[in-house]
């Protein structure tokens, strides 16, 4: 006998996961959901910047992360915005947009106090052994390559590259952005690049006379600047290029008087604002850990049952008390319930009666009853009852009429 028990216990096959395992799994895979969710509202703000492009976030050779570090530490006040503006026209702006950009990216900024356009020259790689550095494939060429990007503000924009590296020296233009007796010598240029173009005016030229730094003759608050090398970090480790780029940034912000935003929204790096975003910061926050833990209670609640499970009743229910509760749901849809008022009275009246030792219809009794108790007369009060017209005046009645029979019988409440 206990052959056979053993040979029908060993045919039992055995749970793939045991209860805790599968409880174990859940749990990791709502952390995991709940970390992905977190990581990927605030994954704009997590990014370093350390792509090796050329902009404000970038510590690579032409990126332009020493320019902010530069200002601030000559006292300006300095931002690097990954906010789209609302409103610059009190602030000058930093764009370092690349060639494969269109003009509807640049409108945003174009009511701003300064718009310094910062064009690229350099075609660089990422450097597959050190990550954040870059390897130099070349200079971009020449030509009218970005009249799109700028179309707003010329009808055509063409860069000039100078081959081989020179020392030129920048000087400034007569009744432009700086004097006629600006002079700004720099530093060692691989490639010195110029502009010139319908729509822009000279600030700052080279020897040749060829403009490095441009302003718009419509929009004079939109500068372009030619040469990127007197911003980006290769270019800075020279002290006169670093001299030329301070001075054009000091002039942008007006020698201190606007604050100077370096934008790094065109390069991939703008600040999200969507809804899981806005759940996940103060004020909603307490709200969204509010939710989630009550579902983490009723998750609880539903893996066990609380109490004695409550037994199914008849569809029809039998008895008196059914008739009266279906009786009473009739009356009560047909909104008739003040019409029971008399009846109320007269039943109220006979359980006096009965309780003090009368009759139900010695009226005189219960008179003479209820002006020894000092309460209100039978009369009166089937008056009252004939007088009901809503529900509320029911209740009322019902519950004047029940403090009448605890003064009538003496009742203890």
């Amino acid at each position: 006998m206990s052959a056979v028990a053993d040979a029908g216990g060993a045919s039992r096959p055995a749970p793939a996961f045991s209860p805790g395992a599968v409880l174990a799994l859940v749990i990791v895979g709502v952390v995991a959901f709940a970390g992905l969710a977190v990581l990927s509202a605030f994954a704009p703000e997590l990014r370093t910047g350390q792509d090796g492009r050329g902009h404000a976030l970038s510590k690579s050779a032409i990126g332009f992360a020493g320019a902010p570090i530069l200002m601030k530490g000559l006292g300006r006040q300095v931002v690097v915005s990954r906010v789209r503006p609302h409103s610059v026209a009190d602030a000058a702006v930093v764009l370092t947009p690349d060639e494969t950009m269109q003009a509807r990216v640049l409108k945003p900024f174009a009511e701003a106090g300064t718009l310094l356009i910062v064009l690229p020259k350099w075609q660089a790689a990422r450097d597959p052994i050190r990550p954040g550095f870059v390897r130099k494939v070349g200079v971009i060429p020449g030509g009218p390559r970005y009249s799109k990007l700028l179309a707003d503000w010329s009808k055509t924009t063409a860069t000039t590259v100078r081959k081989g590296v020179t020392q030129p020296v920048l000087r400034g233009v007569g009744d432009s952005i700086f004097a006629a007796g600006t002079v700004l010598p720099l530093g060692k240029i691989d490639g010195l690049q110029t502009v010139s173009g319908e729509g822009w005016a000279p600030a700052l030229v080279d020897e040749q006379g060829r403009a490095v730094l441009a302003y718009s003759t419509k929009h004079r608050n939109v500068w372009l600047l030619a040469e990127p090398d007197l911003l980006n970090n290769q270019g800075l480790k020279a002290l006169a290029n670093a001299r030329a780029g301070a001075a054009i940034l000091d002039a942008a912000s007006a020698y201190g008087e606007l604050p100077l935003i370096f934008d790094v929204t065109l390069n991939g790096y703008e600040r999200g604002r969507g809804l899981w975003r806005l759940m996940l910061e103060p004020p909603w926050l307490a709200a969204t850990l509010i939710g989630a833990m009550a579902g983490v209670l009723m998750g609880l609640h539903a893996l066990a049952r609380f109490g004695r499970p409550r037994r199914k009743g008849r569809t029809i229910a039998l008895g008196a008390r059914a008739l009266v509760d279906n009786s009473a749901a009739l009356v009560r849809t047909a909104r008739k319930e003040h019409e029971l008022a008399p009846a109320y009275a007269a039943l109220m009246r006979a359980l006096v009666a009965r309780a003090a030792g009368g009759h139900a219809n010695e009226a005189r009794w219960l008179d003479d009853l209820a002006a020894r108790r000092g309460a209100a007369q039978p009369s009166e009060l089937a008056a009252e009852a004939e007088g009901t017209k809503t529900r509320d005046d029911l209740l009322s009645f019902a519950r004047r009429i029940y403090e009448w029979r605890g003064e009538m019988t003496r009742e203890r409440r």
